[in-house]
């Protein structure tokens, strides 16, 4: 910055620069602080947004008896979650105490690390630890959404966003800045320069460029392969996915007649999006030549009491609906419909499900065992 001081001499008023005094290297260690502020705030924003929205603005999210208890969203995200994070989640779905605990640990970490950035306060750990929710959240819900890859690019961008301020730090007009300057000697600790971010790291230029190199490569990596796993489009065509975030697909298993000709079947609703539950609209009982041998109608999947839903999780649920029967992503549950009226039905082979949009998806019918 630039100030103006009159001459004794001309009485000519001139431009002091205040940061004459400054090598290149820390004239240019200051314009990349200052430039990097926009990131630093929107990034803290970004997290300290999704735990002030949980305890301060909509703390039903953490009440587990209402509708929007995060637990619901978990359980959307466990289809097409990667490295083994689906597993996690239904193990944590399985086990209230724990699953609670770590809603609000996460959201606790998401707000203490969002206000950290936004102060500038230790900022390189905190930095560290949002990289750490970019590839969590990625893992878990990047392959969501239904008209872009919505939640992948959130978390792409805050993966980048994370990694450019644990290497740059805070720099200007941050609490990193003030305590340095109320005590000088935490510039020549390591740990401080490490964790805070008011100084360039404690390492030579070669050991910084290497470690830069090395950040880009794991951002590059991460991003770029899950890309190209959920969506191609780097070494291949465009597709929808392994698991689709848009047409809803049901897993059918385990399909039998129990002893008193009822049928029992599992059924996991393991693709689709989250904004819009399934419904199944027809359920019919198929011979060996495909034939329909006993149908059950919408009116019919409805009328199931809720008695024939042993559902799998204490949430998302598999339910009779005004349509058949009706379940939000990531249910997963045992039916049991009624003995069809025709002996004939003893003849099928296969069940056959049908949903709303007319999609069918199938199992094999195993014949009558002992309950």
């Amino acid at each position: 910055m630039a100030t103006l001081s009159l001459t004794s001499a001309s009485n000519i008023a001139r431009p002091v620069d205040k940061d004459a005094g400054l090598t290149d290297a820390q004239r240019s260690w200051r314009t990349a602080s200052l430039a990097m502020i926009s990131i630093r705030v929107i990034q803290g924003f970004i997290y300290w947004g999704g735990g002030s929205r949980r305890f301060i603005y909509a703390p039903s999210k953490l009440n587990p008896d209402a509708p929007t208890w995060m637990a619901n969203k978990f359980q959307t995200a466990m289809p097409g979650a990667l490295f083994g994070t689906d597993h996690l989640i239904s193990f944590m779905l399985h086990h209230f105490w724990l699953l609670y605990i770590g809603v609000i640990l996460f959201s606790s970490a998401e707000l203490i690390v969002g206000a950290m950035l936004m102060a500038g306060l230790m900022t390189r750990a905190a930095a560290l630890v949002s990289i750490g929710f970019s590839v969590l959240l990625m893992a878990m819900f990047g392959w969501q959404g239904a008209t872009c890859i919505d939640e992948w690019t959130m978390a792409a961008c805050n993966l980048a966003m994370g990694a450019t301020l644990l290497l740059g730090g805070s720099g200007a007009y941050s609490i990193d800045n003030v305590l340095i300057r109320r005590d000088p000697a935490l510039a020549g600790k390591r740990w401080f320069r490490w964790t805070a971010g008011s100084l360039p790291l404690p390492i030579k230029d070669i050991a910084f460029r290497k470690l830069a190199l090395a950040v880009l490569g794991f951002v590059l990596v991460f991003n770029f392969g899950t890309y190209s796993y959920y969506r191609g489009s780097v070494v291949t065509p465009f597709h929808g996915g392994p698991v689709s975030p848009t047409k809803h697909h049901l897993t059918v298993s385990d399909a039998r007649f129990l002893p008193d000709g009822s049928v029992r079947f599992h059924v996991y609703l393991d693709a689709g999006t989250p904004e819009a539950p399934v419904h199944v609209v027809a359920a019919d009982l198929l011979d060996a030549s495909n034939q329909p041998v006993a149908h059950y109608d919408d009116a019919a999947l409805s009328a199931l009491p809720n008695a024939a839903f042993a559902n799998d999780y204490a949430y998302n649920k598999f339910a009779p609906g005004p349509i058949g029967i009706r379940a939000p992503m990531g249910a997963a549950a045992s039916v049991t419909l009624p003995p069809p009226a025709s002996a004939a039905a003893l003849r099928a082979r296969s069940l056959r499900l049908t949903e709303v949009d007319g999609r069918t998806f199938s199992a094999r019918l195993d014949v009558a065992v002992t309950d």
